[in-house]
């Protein structure tokens, strides 16, 4: 989930090179994850998007027609534009970035734990989840449902889907013979390779067994091609802590350093380059592409990697509140999942003292529904108040841009309260996603770099790959969830009741994948229960 939960563990590498294995009786080969492309009219494809309900306007051209022939040709041509450095985006050798197959959009959800989530579909046939995006650890988990598997706890709400390995013709069972299951101590003679993750968010954890099966991706190109690619994931038997009441009950999609990650496998087999993008729209719409390693224009500064616990580190020199600056030297990760951001001593009590001392306005006393120690009262008029700028100089020179620091916090009716959204951490520093609203962050594992721009993820960009994802698109813009909820995360237990609402100044302009709406409308029972 976050950052936390990421570095006390150093079962996730290992865990994840015993989850290459392959699945069948023999003595535990490294199989490497294997890839089928098919271009967009091929028969698969057809059968693949009507069984999904999705309508080719005019229809599927024949095989061997003169409109066959023709849409082909129009591909080939923009894929040879492309190589040569034209309107394609990526060219030379690289491969087109790469997303998920129901679309590259991603959406915040408040009520399951304020994070993003994202749609993904594997086995075959493909059974199609929503799962939190999660940058601060690296294994990709499903809730499973097997013969002799205890049920998520959700399950009987019906709340939650299920991997089913025995529905899925593709799946196989990574066995406790190969020599890359690192658990294989606690197998039994028949047992399939097990996998326990220990996060430290309020006893939080998941463990079942690992398994191997196909991905649905398509290509991010003018004619997007549907592809599968072999991976690795758990198959979570038993969830416990935040996993059963304020965060991904359908999932957690690790997209960490470690060798295991997604990101990590779509680059050892040259499918996609080793980097990836994600952006934050302060509407709650976010995109994210496999491969994008960002644009000329963007800042960045060096990724710090500890190899024993590998996160998306940076190194802070100097902070500026308004008319306060100070070198501060300390290192922060970086973890989408993680809803706010923590800061440790002498980094919080600079920054938030700084900070008050140039707000105008009531401080609002304690109360410990509020993870937040800086609040202000509102008046009925205000969405907000006048705060001053936050921004963090790096490492290189480049400067971080806090776009948006706080939170309007409902304590009760018409009561509101501004917050600004830093919680005090023991040890630890997290640049939580809050604090990447408004850009685009680039996670380039290639160049060890971190990079970003201001993004509204509603543009299309012409020096970058990453634009909108719109061949699922239908122009429905459904409204932002009118109650946020904080995440029981980290640095407290906020009440129930407290209740976060968007800013008025949010980006107006609501555009989402329809797909991803009608997943959210077959997911309501857990955005209720959540």
């Amino acid at each position: 989930m976050s950052s936390f939960q990421l570095l006390l563990h150093p079962l996730l590498l290992l865990l994840v090179v015993g989850g290459v294995a392959g699945g069948g009786g023999g003595g535990g080969r490294l199989r490497a994850p294997s890839l089928e492309f098919h271009h967009r009219f091929s028969s698969p494809v057809q059968r693949w998007a009507e069984a999904r309900g999705h309508v080719l306007p005019g229809g599927w051209p024949e095989h061997g027609s003169a409109d066959y022939v023709a849409a082909l040709n129009g591909h080939d041509r923009r894929r040879a534009l492309s190589a040569a450095g034209g309107d394609g985006g990526g060219g030379g050798d690289k491969p087109p970035p790469l997303t998920f197959s129901e679309g590259n959009a991603t959406l915040k959800v408040s009520n399951l734990g304020f994070l993003h989530y994202a749609l993904v579909t594997v086995g075959t046939p493909g059974q199609t989840f929503m799962v939190a995006l999660d940058t601060g650890s690296d294994l990709f988990w499903l809730p499973c449902q097997c013969d002799g598997c205890t049920p998520p706890a959700s399950a009987a709400s019906g709340s939650a889907s299920f991997y089913i390995p025995s529905m899925s013709s593709t799946s196989q069972a990574v066995p406790c013979n190969s020599q890359f299951c690192e658990l294989r101590k606690e197998c039994s003679t028949t047992s399939q390779c097990p996998y326990k993750m220990v996060y430290v968010s309020a006893d939080t954890s998941s463990s079942g067994f690992l398994v191997e099966d196909v991905l649905y991706l398509s290509t991010e190109d003018a004619i997007p091609q549907i592809l599968k690619a072999q991976i690795l994931f758990g198959c979570g038997q038993v969830q416990t802590g935040s996993f059963l009441d304020a965060a991904a009950p359908n999932g957690l999609f690790g997209l960490g350093i470690d060798m295991i990650s997604i990101p990590s496998i779509l680059a050892q087999k040259g499918l996609t380059s080793n980097s990836f993008a994600m952006c934050f729209s302060r509407d709650g719409i976010g995109r994210i592409s496999f491969g994008d390693q960002g644009s000329s224009d963007q800042e960045e500064t060096p990724l710090d990697v500890n190899p024993q616990h590998p996160t998306y580190t940076i190194s802070i020199s100097e902070m500026t509140v308004g008319n306060s600056l100070t070198d501060l030297e300390f290192s922060t990760i970086f973890d989408t999942g993680t809803s706010f951001t923590y800061l440790a001593d002498p980094a919080y009590t600079y920054i938030t003292q700084s900070f008050h001392a140039q707000v105008h306005a009531n401080r609002h006393a304690a109360d410990s529904r509020i993870p937040f120690e800086y609040c202000y009262d509102l008046s009925s008029s205000e969405d907000r108040i006048q705060t001053p700028s936050i921004s963090l100089r790096t490492v290189g020179g480049s400067v971080f841009p806090v776009i948006d620091e706080g939170q309007v916090i409902s304590i009760q009716q018409h009561e509101y309260v501004y917050c600004l959204a830093i919680v005090k951490s023991a040890k630890l520093n997290i640049i939580g996603q809050n604090f990447m609203t408004g850009l685009r962050v680039v996670f380039d594992r290639e160049r060890k770099i971190l990079g970003w721009k201001k993004f509204n993820c509603y543009d299309t960009d012409s020096s970058n790959p990453l634009s909108i994802n719109s061949r699922n698109s239908s122009g429905f813009s459904p409204s932002a969830p009118e109650n946020y909820a904080p995440e029981e995360t980290k640095g407290g237990n906020p009440a129930s009741v407290t209740q976060l609402r968007p800013l008025s100044n949010s980006n107006p302009v609501m555009w989402y994948d329809s797909l991803v709406f009608r997943f959210l409308l077959v997911n309501l029972a857990a955005l209720i229960l959540f």
